[in-house]
């Protein structure tokens, strides 16, 4: 789009209007903004399914998936999860389809006005908690999903892009905003003389796909008429979000009604006679709208309710202010400034660690580093009373092999010889720094279950003054929180030390598969790649073998053995009955095998070059590698490279079942669901056999990522996804991945097992991971960027002189074939106060863990349920602080404990997500993809993911080589004449704004102007000066502190691209409906005061 070109002839009030009200600066003229979204029900309807809503309530417009006549298809590979960075994650959609809707956020005729007290700075500890209050004077109001009154935003509110306007432009007395959704409705003030009009409840049905005019009573918006003046945006809007939310201005006062504040409109009447909204051509519709909040009129008219003339129009209020509510970037710069010189020393029992977001070193000296474990609170409550009034979800995110910073050193090893590790009898924890030994170091008291033990002979050792033992500082199990110790033979399969383990890469050669190039470049890159297998310490080459099967309908082994001249290819077309045959020369050593296996990889994509085969198997496969390990009596990984649907007549054949109707009905869970249980029977068999597999898939269509990610869900496996793939754009991305996902390390046939002390256990786990009974977690792989999710529930009471203790043991196998122990320890405070529990929260680790639990609830509830039940229980968190810990103030005052003041920001973001609320675009396939990844990521990935980091790249000094400070992730914050940079962990964006200087495009894109960078560029071009150099190393330190490749994507200002770019824009509303964080704020506030009253 010319940013230059002439303005557009004015529109229609209810259509697109000509400016993007979140900018002022120059270089934005006369360009229609894209769509700002109008404010939908926090747990509302769904875009676009069809269901009938109350009578009388106007609906949302119809849909049916379809993209906007003036969104024209994206080409594969352009709109589509697989673009945008690794994990193709894209929240929401990029329509520009527009519509205004009325919020439901105020009861006519309550008076209210916000005013906010500055956030507190963030202090973890100290004296008694310390509030974020931010005091809205809210007195009276009720919000229905929506809170205030939107400014004039031009966007989809509930319903797909639909495109509907009017050849007229002018419309009947209808309301200043198209539609409401059900749960929207403005609710009426019983005092006005309004019966009958009950405010709706938070769960409203779906929208219908059409429209409704109220019923002749219904509350009514006031209409205006008249055109914008050309160039003329809101008159002294503050610079802003073009769907920024103020709350509601003082528009009248009933006689009678008490002032306690500003007041909000009253319904205004309208005609019986209101027909329905006429059907548009361009993308919008809605009726003239009526004045906004915080806006000047531009207009020369009065607006009218009815027949009645309007009311007088007091002074308007302050409104929200964005920047005086809770920032998370200054929580995460605070927190930096403050805790992250020192280095963090675990030795004190329930520390709360510093943020995920601060760099800090940890020097281990008794409990586990917060890299291993982090939990929801450091002071656990001392009686399920307690607990379940707080209803603080109590959990651990645990990552056991987590990798470190080089300054920090690994585990140490212990080795105890052929009596291993030293035990409590009763509980079987291992031996820590828990331990109490008394009779002069004779025996031990077991710290977790209070039982009295024997110290054998060959372990004893005198005790200090103190009661502590003389050597235990040169003993890890003694000093340490996290170590590891050699496992005897009695904790390997059939009392046998396993063999070192095996990796299969298994290569799908199907038409698909040849065509994009992907067969060749993976040929080509395993034969180097081979080299960096993973290896124990300081061994000059893996233990690892390697092993090739290639696929379309029928399986193609090859055998490599060493002593051969060619590779021999061996076809098994029974896939019904698949066996291994042959093994000699299957499974080799590289090094001993290089020339065979280099002959191979060349022959490979040449075998196949001519290939018509589109039909594929997956099944048959995976059972096909776990043959093999278990026919060579090894565990492994299977490396699976897929591109289709898997339609050919063999176990495990899937059809598609892709339908989108299913969203917003009872029935979408299915859809998260695997079509088949085949695929769980076949992962139970891989978990027993040590058989990992990890899955790279290249769909250029749907593919059923639900049911094909069972067994590397179950496994311990991974799912990479690339969408569209084109070997010129995704080769470094898929190259990266597949280099770092060979190279990390992991533990093979492991076992995991979390003992807590007296007072609380383990009842729930969440993340990749199989359990055949409830206590064991059960991983055929576990790799270093793997977290496990543990929740825990009281069965007694806790004592606050002990605390609580947690002991994590996982037994695996490692790359060398040797069995180990990890053992990580961890004590934390118990308390009889609500106060000391809310002032050892930590928020992140509560997202993470809110976010995986509704992830999962989505498989078995209908996603409204699950949105409903994360509001229900935030709202619980922060009504139970309110009540029993804040000081006592007005009821307009909304007061967050200060370590969870970012929870109400952190969850709209969990509740917008692609999974709980898809844009129009988001594909079954992209949901399910990312439902099984947030499974089991960490604090610092679900941190990212959810709140994006937006970076400034231009207004930093060029020679500062530090990370520029980030900005707060919304519309308003970006200023056209600046460049910025956006990562959420999958995806990295670079913002042109449209009246960058020229120097800056020219340094940076090696182009004279603005018009000629090109748009959805994926890489920089390599440039000699400062500012290039800058950038791209800043790319460079991102992507390496992430788990996956993010795929870079330059958006130009008021490109097509800008929508998806708008998306990770979290704090503003989304296009799905999803709420800005000023609106859902206040939605907050209104259900911890309805929990209150």
């Amino acid at each position: 789009m010319n940013v230059n070109q002439s303005a557009p002839p004015v529109p229609p009030f209810g259509q697109n209007q000509p400016i993007y009200p979140g900018y002022h600066q120059s270089g934005y003229g006369g360009q229609p903004g894209p769509a700002a979204p109008a404010y939908g029900a926090y747990n509302g309807p769904l875009p676009g399914y069809q269901q009938t809503p109350p009578q009388g309530v106007p609906r949302a417009p119809p849909s049916s998936g379809a993209s906007p006549a003036s969104t024209a298809p994206a080409p594969c590979g352009q709109t589509t999860y697989g673009q945008f960075g690794q994990g193709d994650m894209q929240n929401g959609p990029s329509s520009t389809a527009q519509m205004q809707r009325v919020p439901g956020s105020q009861q006519f005729g309550s008076p209210l006005a916000p005013q906010v007290n500055q956030p507190a700075v963030l202090q973890p500890y100290g004296p008694p908690p310390t509030s974020t209050q931010v005091t809205a004077q809210l007195a009276g109001m009720q919000i229905s999903g929506a809170v205030s009154q939107a400014p004039p935003s031009s966007g989809l509110g509930y319903g797909s892009p639909t495109s509907l306007a009017s050849a007229s432009g002018s419309f009947p007395n209808s309301g200043p905003y198209g539609s409401y959704p059900q749960s929207q409705a403005p609710p009426v003030s019983q005092t006005q003389g309004h019966p009958g009009v009950q405010p709706p409840l938070r769960s409203a049905p779906p929208l219908a796909s059409s429209f409704t005019p109220p019923a002749s009573g219904g509350p009514r918006m006031p209409s205006m008429t008249g055109p914008l003046p050309p160039g003329q945006g809101f008159g002294s809007l503050p610079v802003s979000q073009p769907n920024h939310v103020s709350l509601p201005p003082a528009l009248a006062v009933p006689p009678g009604t008490q002032m306690t504040g500003p007041s909000v409109p009253p319904p205004p009447m309208h005609s019986p006679q209101q027909p329905g909204y006429q059907l548009q051509q361009n993308g919008s519709f809605g009726p003239a709208r009526g004045p906004q909040p915080n806006y000047e009129s531009p207009y020369p008219v009065t607006p009218t309710f009815g027949s009645q003339p309007g009311p007088p129009q007091p002074l308007p209020p302050k409104r929200l202010d964005p920047d005086a509510i809770p920032s998370p970037i200054q929580v995460i710069e605070d927190d930096r400034n403050s805790r992250g010189s020192e280095p963090f020393v675990t030795g004190v029992r329930g520390q709360v660690p510093p943020l995920v977001t601060t760099n800090f070193l940890v020097k281990d000296q008794g409990n586990a580093s917060p890299r291993y474990i982090r939990c929801t609170s450091y002071n656990i409550p001392c009686t399920s009373d307690m607990a379940k009034q707080a209803q603080v979800p109590l959990a651990a995110v645990i990552k056991p092999l987590a990798r470190l910073p080089l300054e920090e050193a690994s585990p140490y090893v212990v080795d105890h010889g052929e009596s291993g590790p030293l035990r409590c009898n009763r509980c079987k924890a291992y031996m820590c720094p828990l331990m109490m030994f008394i009779e002069g170091g004779r025996r031990f008291q077991c710290s977790f279950c209070s039982c009295i033990n024997d110290v054998p002979p060959q372990y004893f050792q005198h005790l200090d003054h103190t009661g502590k033992r003389v050597d235990a500082y040169d003993r890890p199990e003694l000093s340490l929180g996290s170590y590891e110790f050699l496992a005897t033979v009695d904790y390997c399969k059939n009392n046998k030390f396993p063999s070192p383990p095996a990796f299969i890469f298994m290569i799908d050669v199907s038409y698909n598969a040849i065509r994009t190039g992907l067969v060749r470049l993976l040929c080509e890159e395993l034969k180097s790649l081979l080299d960096y297998l993973p290896r124990e310490g300081g061994a000059e080459e893996s233990a690892i073998r390697v092993g090739f099967v290639t696929y379309n309908k029928v399986l193609h082994f090859y055998n490599v053995k060493s002593s051969l001249a060619q590779p021999q290819m061996m076809v098994v077309s029974d896939v019904a009955d698949m066996f291994v045959p042959l093994l000699d020369g299957f499974l080799v050593n590289v090094n001993e095998s290089r020339g065979v296996i280099t002959s191979l990889l060349d022959q490979i994509p040449e075998m196949f070059a001519d290939t018509r085969e589109t039909e594929t198997v997956f099944a048959p496969v995976i059972q096909a590698g776990m043959e093999a390990l278990k026919a060579a009596e090894c565990a492994g990984k299977l490396f699976l490279f897929h591109t289709s649907l898997p339609i050919a007549e063999a176990p495990g054949k899937l059809k598609n079942r892709d339908d989108r109707k299913l969203i917003n009905t009872d029935k979408e869970k299915t859809l998260f669901q695997p079509q088949t249980g085949t695929y769980q029977t076949l992962a139970k068999d891989c978990v027993t056999q040590g058989c990992c597999v990890d899955l790279f898939l290249f769909p250029n269509q749907y593919v059923d990522v639900a049911t094909l990610s069972v067994v590397p869900q179950l496994t311990g496996g991974s799912v990479y996804k690339y969408a569209c793939f084109q070997v010129e754009n995704d080769q470094e991305r898929f190259l990266s991945d597949l280099r770092r996902d060979v190279q990390k390390v992991v533990g093979f046939d492991a076992v995991m097992r979390v003992r807590t002390s007296t007072g609380i256990r383990a009842v729930d786990f969440f993340g990749a991971f199989y359990m055949s009974n409830t206590t064991d977690v059960e991983l055929a792989g576990l790799d270093e960027d793997k977290t496990v999710t543990v929740e825990f529930k009281h069965d007694d009471r806790l004592n606050e002189e002990s605390g609580a203790l947690l002991q994590c043991a996982l037994l695996y196998t490692s790359c060398a074939g040797q069995r180990r122990l990890r053992i990580h320890n961890l004590a934390l405070n118990c308390c009889t106060q609500l106060a000391d529990l809310y002032r050892n929260c930590e928020t992140d680790t509560l997202i993470n863990y809110m976010a995986k639990f509704a992830y999962r609830g989505v498989l078995n509830s209908p996603v409204k349920t699950v949105r409903d039940t994360l509001i229900t229980q935030c709202a619980q968190i922060l009504a139970c602080y309110r009540k029993n810990c804040a000081s006592p103030s007005s009821a307009g005052q909304l007061i967050l404990p200060e370590c969870m003041k970012l929870l109400p920001v952190y969850l709209n973001c969990v509740l917008k997500s692609d999974v709980l609320q898809p844009g129009a675009e988001v594909t079954t396939d992209d949901r399910a993809y990312v439902r099984q990844l947030v499974s089991s990521m960490d604090v610092a990935e679900t941190n990212v993911f959810f709140y994006p980091r937006l970076l400034p790249l231009t207004k930093s000094p060029i020679d500062n080589t530090t990370e520029p400070p980030a900005v707060r992730a919304s519309e308003e914050r970006l200023s056209s004449g600046d460049i910025y940079l956006l990562e959420n962990g999958l995806n990295l964006f670079v913002w042109v704004g449209a009246s960058v200087q020229q120097g800056v495009v020219q340094s940076l894109f090696n182009v004279s102007s603005f018009s000629q960078i090109t748009s959805g560029l994926s890489v920089l071009p390599v440039l000699d000066n400062p500012l290039s150099k800058k950038v791209r190393s800043l790319i460079d330190s991102l992507r390496a502190q992430r788990m996956r490749y993010m795929k870079l994507i330059v958006v130009k200002q008021e490109d097509k691209l800008e929508m998806l770019f708008k998306h990770f824009l979290v704090e503003d509303k989304s296009l799905s409906g999803g709420a800005s964080y000023v609106d859902f704020l206040c939605h907050m506030h209104k259900e911890i005061r309805q929990l209150l009253s």
